[in-house]
């Protein structure tokens, strides 16, 4: 028998409808900004293959008259570019209606105030895009509304919220988690290379990231609570902090204390980059290293994860809507027996959303099967 029927024998001749078992999830999207649209476009793009992620609802703050507005903007995207397949408006039902997909919105200025099941929308997990509550106190207001199961937040989590990194610790997750934190981007993009390079031992090490400007920096010179972010953002490098470096020990505790870190928001709309300085416990050389990282992206359990370019020629665009949470540039790479350097691209919109997916089909329990299977 050929290899490829022994790998799906086990489901020749089957007819699940979802091919993956499990039942469906509802899915609220809480906010709608860069993340909440972006997290709307993949779960739509997988709804047809059987996904069971069931984009019920997204949640705004406003008076129910700017349902075109909202349309606008999951149409076109200055970045991603267009939405493949067709948005309509339903204004009777106050919905989005994206590829056939009812999509209701709902107005809102607090969860408290939100009844899901008056949707016909049960157990529900909430992904709060928002960014507003971040400790666990805050973002129970969510589990306080009809109809929401669990929440999970699209940026570090403070206190002790489980920061889950997919690919790393998600299996961590059990089903009396009811609010999970997806991390930050930088923190998805990084935590799984440096998982790699538990092959060489990491003595210590510092983070940079070269950070594309956010919307959270002003478009030009005005008052902003933090440090720095006051000057417009498309007009300067600004050297700002980062608490990747540390969130990192969240996922993966051997490292704790033994990284530091800091960012420079610079003028580009998407993609960025983090540089990894590392002492190793064993040396290793530039080949060599390289060699590991591209087998690493190839055929371990974290190929979703790390992806790997050789190319003298690649530069930030290139990168733009890679579904990976960080890209190893190969070209760059330096290694002087227990120095390295890596380079890491990551697209900190969409590669992040795709990991914040992966850990909303863990949550659900749609469980994929990749061929050929992985090691």
């Amino acid at each position: 028998m050929p290899s490829s029927q022994r790998e799906l024998a086990d489901i020749i001749g089957g007819h699940d409808a979802s091919g993956m078992g499990g039942e469906p999830q509802d899915v609220v999207l809480y906010g709608f900004g860069r993340i909440g649209r972006i997290l709307a476009r993949i779960m739509i793009e997988k709804a047809g293959g059987g996904n069971l992620l069931r984009l019920r609802a997204i949640v705004v703050r406003g008076s129910g008259d700017d349902l075109e507005k909202r349309a606008s903007l999951l149409r076109r995207d200055s970045v991603h570019g267009p939405f493949s397949g067709s948005i309509d408006i339903d204004r009777e039902r106050q919905a989005l209606i994206a590829n056939g997909h009812v999509i209701q919105v709902i107005y809102a200025d607090s969860p408290a105030e939100i009844d899901y099941t008056a949707y016909g929308i049960d157990r529900a997990i909430v992904v709060d895009n928002t960014g507003k509550w971040r400790d666990r106190e805050g973002l129970s207001q969510h589990l306080a509304a009809k109809g929401v199961a669990k929440v999970l937040l699209t940026a570090p989590g403070k206190g002790d919220l489980k920061n889950v990194v997919h690919g790393i610790n998600h299996t961590t997750i059990g089903d009396d988690d009811r609010i999970v934190s997806a991390a930050s981007c930088t923190t998805n993009a990084i935590v799984p290379v440096l998982k790699a390079m538990d092959e060489f031992g990491i003595v210590h090490g510092h983070v940079e990231t070269v950070h594309s400007y956010t919307n959270d920096q002003n478009l030009i010179d005005n008052y902003h609570k933090g440090d720095r972010r006051g000057r417009s953002a498309p007009l300067n490098m600004v050297l700002t902090e980062t608490g990747a470096a540390k969130a990192v020990a969240k996922a993966l505790p051997e490292l704790s204390g033994k990284l530091t870190g800091n960012a420079i928001r610079v003028p580009t709309p998407n993609v960025s980059m983090a540089i990894l300085n590392l002492t190793l416990d064993r040396g290793t050389e530039r080949e060599a290293l390289n060699a590991y990282l591209r087998q690493t992206a190839l055929h371990s359990p974290m190929h979703k994860q790390i992806d790997y370019v050789d190319s003298p020629e690649v530069v930030s665009s290139d990168f733009v809507g890679n579904r990976h949470a960080g890209v190893i540039d190969a070209k760059a790479t330096i290694a002087n027996d227990k120095h390295a350097v890596l380079y890491v691209w990551y697209d900190n919109e969409f590669g992040y959303s795709c990991q914040v997916v992966r850990i909303l089909q863990h949550m659900s329990n749609v469980r994929h099967r990749y061929l050929p299977a992985t090691p």
